[in-house]
């Protein structure tokens, strides 16, 4: 599946905005992006498994934040961290 970053997280894939991954489920998914980028996981899940506070994740264009969403290759993931300023 095709998983969109936004800049926030592309320190973990050198620059790259798209990545492919695995897995049936959003969090088998991250687990899968970890792998592959250590450290990404962490920036996006917190230690309880929940989405951390300042993150959204988009199965297609619906907001998610169960892990356990499922996933099919058909769908797009995307990852984006909040802006913040005033």
């Amino acid at each position: 599946m095709r998983v969109n970053l936004s800049s926030h997280f592309r320190s973990y894939t050198a620059s790259k905005p798209q990545v492919e991954a695995r897995g049936t489920t959003v969090g088998e998914v991250m687990a899968d992006l970890d792998r592959r980028f250590p450290g990404l996981r962490f920036r996006v899940i917190d230690e309880q498994d929940h989405v951390r506070r300042h993150v959204k994740v988009f199965v297609n264009l619906a907001s998610i934040e169960d892990l356990a969403t499922p996933v099919t290759e058909a769908d797009e993931l995307t990852v984006l961290g909040a802006l913040s300023g005033g």
